[in-house]
């Protein structure tokens, strides 16, 4: 067992308080061993960027009683989404206003029945804000880091005795595929070039073979579909297929050609499919701007979402209270906030937003308050997973700026018990 040094403790006012904390770093030859472990065992494949490594030596704590509660957030908003995105499937009207490429507008919009779930994850992302917790998205299409919420966080629990897991999402997740295919064979999509996706999946892999599944790695062309069947034909395994895991985002299926067969996963097919058809509709950023036309109540995303609408009708040009992002966004990859951009990016973000406002979405901001680390001062973002509407763990990561995306770093978040 390492020997772990003071934790770094937060020197807040009252009026700053924050309910994560940071503990001392692990010394770096045993940090150097679990970061291997993490790539041999856990398939991170991507520990290091460059200069810069993905992965933290320290965890985010937080108590016990402040996840139930975020968690038991999760779970309320996974009731409402799930219910909410029924309803918009039976409206084309509501459909055609989340931002979604024309051919899956088309497809999301007939009547054909839906391909089946098998089962359902959703990730929902927590800041900690001065006006408590506020989430920024759902990622429910195609949610990402199993493999740092699951074998690092695990890895680095064990440098903690004191500490605890606030789950494991990885295997929560293959435990319910396991069971919905019935031990037979699953195939795990995703696409060519994408290394995030890769781990994700591959990891996932060897889960489901853990527990006596057949799992296959593909990629959707690798598909074929008869009479409602989903066939995989490769030179590791052809025949039919019990289980699809779509890690393959909904709006890139879409530009396959039509004869791929790729609507199949979202209607008109009898193989079970997750993510399935509905998943798209709240992963969409204007999933809000169909609210106030449904009949299901929302009560905890209108408490936790900021104040979302379309670019048309906000001053978003002249008031620095808002941001924008594309509707399908995802990683923060299209997020824009006018202080934050050289004048050049900003008169190209007005201009692409003027082209095509139906794309785009204007969202309050909100204030994260950071927290001290052995690296200085952060921003933290938690992801609460939850697997067929039960939180099942946590992806965190941290920046230095507000904002969190795709060049955040990944840390453990650990649970202190209140005894």
């Amino acid at each position: 067992m390492i020997a772990v040094t003071p934790a770094v403790r937060p020197q807040f006012s009252a009026d700053a308080f924050h309910p994560l904390r940071a503990e001392a770093a692990i010394d770096a030859s045993a940090f150097s061993t679990l970061r291997r472990r993490a790539v041999l065992e856990g398939c991170k494949w991507d520990p290091q960027v460059g200069d810069v490594s993905t992965l933290l030596p320290f965890p985010l704590v937080m108590e016990a009683s402040e996840w139930n509660q975020i968690a038991a957030f999760a779970q309320q908003l996974t009731a409402e989404a799930l219910a909410a995105e029924q309803e918009v499937l039976e409206h084309p009207r509501l459909i055609a206003r989340l931002g979604f490429p024309p051919a899956l507008r088309r497809v999301l919009g007939e009547k054909t029945p839906l391909t089946p779930a098998a089962g359902r994850v959703m990730r929902f992302d927590f800041h900690y804000t001065k006006e408590g917790w506020r989430i920024s998205e759902v990622n429910s299409d195609v949610p990402g880091g199993f493999t740092e919420a699951s074998c690092f966080t695990a890895m680095m629990a064990e440098h903690f005795p004191h500490l605890r897991m606030a789950g494991n999402p990885a295997d929560v997740w293959s435990r319910a595929l396991a069971a919905a295919g019935r031990s037979g064979v699953v195939a795990l999509l995703s696409a060519p070039g994408y290394m995030e996706d890769h781990q994700v999946i591959a990891f996932l892999a060897a889960r489901l073979s853990e527990r006596g599944c057949q799992a296959a790695v593909a990629k959707p062309e690798q598909i074929r579909w008869q009479d409602g069947v989903a066939y995989l034909e490769t030179t590791w395994h052809r025949g039919p297929v019990d289980v699809i895991v779509r890690f393959y985002q909904a709006e890139w299926l879409s530009r396959l050609p039509s004869q791929s067969g790729w609507k199949h996963f979202f209607r008109g097919a009898g193989t079970r499919v997750t993510s399935p058809a509905a998943a798209v509709i709240s992963e969409s950023k204007r999933f809000p701007l169909t609210w106030d036309e449904l009949s299901t109540g929302l009560p905890t995303w209108r408490k936790l979402l900021p104040e979302t609408s379309d670019p048309r009708h906000v001053p978003w040009t002249r008031d620095d209270g808002w941001l924008l992002k594309t509707a399908m966004c995802n990683t923060g990859d299209t997020v824009r906030i006018r202080e934050r951009l050289p004048r050049r990016d900003w008169f190209w973000t007005k201009l692409e937003v003027g082209l095509a406002p139906h794309r785009w979405v204007a969202q309050r901001r909100f204030e994260s308050v950071a927290i001290p680390t052995p690296l200085g001062p952060r921003h933290a973002c938690v992801g609460v997973y939850t697997v067929n509407g039960r939180a099942a763990g946590a992806y965190a990561r941290v920046a230095e700026k507000p904002v969190i995306d795709f060049a955040a770093s990944d840390v453990a978040l650990l649970l202190e018990d209140a005894d």
